[in-house]
């Protein structure tokens, strides 16, 4: 089971992180839970310094930019090992 938080205060990036995150979790048929983190004092105390950001396992993977699926898969696969 992976935990993945997208974070974000619901901007155009963070909602199409979201999407791709659902497809990428889709696509790879794995067991997820996948929440947002869009209040602001939430998103301070979650690590992620700038939006959209992607927290999987507890771990801020990505903060500031758009990955691409590709990438996501990457993250989700590092975490599925450790």
């Amino acid at each position: 089971m992976v935990d993945i938080k997208v974070v974000g205060p619901g901007c155009k990036n963070c909602v199409e992180l979201e999407n791709r995150v659902k497809r990428v979790v889709e696509e790879m048929q794995i067991e997820a839970t996948i929440s947002k983190i869009s209040d602001f004092a939430e998103i301070a105390k979650s690590g992620v310094l700038m939006t959209p950001g992607l927290i999987i396992n507890g771990k801020v993977a990505i903060q500031g930019k758009l990955p691409s699926e590709g990438i996501i898969k990457n993250y989700i696969i590092e975490a599925l090992r450790s």
